[in-house]
């Protein structure tokens, strides 16, 4: 159809310019009248107001419109932890209304949840966060053969202060951020063996076992702080902003997963083999 269109359009161009010669110049004064009518209604819409977007008022806290403010279900004071969570996020997650960093920032002390935004970090432009890689308490969350189990390695105990690095972005994303940054693969790297969904209902996620990135956060600081109610806490606020979400007509997303299992993937299948495999990987229950 746009093929069509695009043809359609240059053989109208292309007939127009024709015209003149076609018709004789007697033409040709009627073209400039109707060019300096075109002319002077484009000064006329030049010099007309513009009016200014009004941004909806926001709440300082947890950056949300004030009339679907999620300050009621944060914690009425930081919560009280020892590890310290550093957010890699992905520029374009910055811009995304329905962030989950925000409410998990504002769920914890500001010297426990630091966010660094890009797609490359180098150590010369980031020395802070290449310190925290090399440090022997650091751990990566990211899912991989080579990972080892949060749960088990929460266990064991520690002379280092924890730090947890974690990748805020869509699988995609995340993967290109870790394998394109020599610093995220000095720390140990670890995986969340969990078989609980997703509660970001939301938003769409690759696989019935997938987490965003607060949840994955409040996992991982329930087992390094041994405190369920962490999690609890965190999860409140997401909980909350998928209810408002729903209330007002949003729809709920099944994962990709479940979308082919069940036969309710209505999206053209991928031409490209290798994303074609992991879909057939997702459908047959293979970790991908």
């Amino acid at each position: 159809m746009a093929n069509d269109m695009e043809k359609g359009e240059t053989a109208e161009t292309e007939s127009a310019w024709e015209l003149p010669s076609a018709c004789g110049t007697a033409a040709l004064p009627e073209d400039d009248e109707e060019e300096e009518a075109e002319e002077s209604v484009l000064r006329g819409l030049s010099v007309l107001p513009v009016e200014r977007c009004i941004r909806r008022p926001e709440c300082a806290r947890c950056g949300r419109p004030q009339k679907v403010c999620l300050c009621p279900f944060l914690p009425a004071h930081p919560l009280n932890v020892t590890t310290c969570l550093y957010i890699v996020q992905h520029p374009a997650e910055e811009s995304r209304v329905l962030r989950t960093v925000p409410l998990l920032a504002a769920c914890l002390p500001q010297d426990k949840c630091k966010v660094f935004i890009g797609r490359r970090f180098s150590e010369d432009r980031y020395p802070e966060l290449a310190a925290v890689c090399r440090n022997p308490g650091t751990l990566i969350l990211y899912p991989g053969m080579q990972a080892a189990n949060l749960e088990e390695v929460a266990c064991v105990p520690s002379q280092f202060p924890c730090t947890i690095i974690i990748i805020d972005g869509t699988w995609s994303q995340a993967k290109d951020i870790f394998y394109k940054n020599s610093l995220f693969r000095l720390p140990k790297q670890v995986q969340l063996k969990t078989s609980i969904s997703s509660q970001y209902v939301i938003r769409t996620q690759p696989t019935n076992t997938c987490l965003s990135t607060l949840e994955c956060a409040a996992v991982a600081l329930a087992l390094m702080e041994k405190n369920d109610f962490i999690e609890e806490t965190i999860l409140r606020p997401l909980q909350a902003l998928c209810s408002f979400q729903l209330q007002h007509g949003a729809q709920v997303h099944h994962s990709k997963e479940h979308l082919l299992k069940n036969g309710l993937y209505d999206k053209p299948m991928p031409k490209n083999k290798r994303k074609l495999k992991k879909m057939e990987l997702l459908v047959n229950n293979v970790k991908i």
